[in-house]
């Protein structure tokens, strides 16, 4: 695969996760810390547990990190791994502990798609998948982001 689109990609990834470089970003709010890690880090557990339209930011974080897990195999073994969908939106409140723990889950779920994007072999759906995850993941920045609204009256 050609180096610009790899490097693309991973910038994309970076800045959905991790907020934009300093240079200013693609989608993002064009300042430090407004991807993904940021947002969710700002957040106390309680905070996480509220429930919004019927979900809370720990189950939107959850299921992000779940997606990515999934994305991670299908990546490392070429097939999509069981998946029950709706155990991954069950979290309706965590304490500090539990909070922590899906952050830090999620942070290895990204760290494993990086350094599988600098060995991947792409093919159109290698490229699909990594496209739809990305995608997916900044569905849900986006939507924790309006859901920050509702949290922080």
């Amino acid at each position: 695969m050609n180096e610009t689109w790899r490097n693309s990609v991973k910038t994309l990834v970076k800045e959905t996760f991790g907020g934009p470089p300093s240079e200013g970003g693609m989608f993002t709010e064009a300042r430090p810390n407004s991807g993904l890690f940021g947002t969710l880090d700002k957040l106390t557990a309680n905070e996480a547990s509220v429930s919004v339209n019927g979900a809370t930011v720990a189950a939107h974080a959850d299921h992000t990190r779940f997606y990515l897990w999934g994305t991670n195999a299908i990546l490392k073994d070429g097939k999509q791994p069981d998946m029950n969908w709706e155990e991954s939106w069950k979290i309706s409140s965590v304490d500090d502990e539990g909070w922590h723990r899906i952050r830090e889950e999620l942070r290895h779920e990204y760290a494993t798609l990086l350094e599988s994007l600098d060995e991947l072999e792409w093919n159109e759906p290698l490229t699909k998948e990594v496209l739809g995850s990305l995608a997916h993941s900044a569905y849900h920045l986006g939507a924790i982001r309006q859901m920050l609204k509702a949290i922080k009256m």
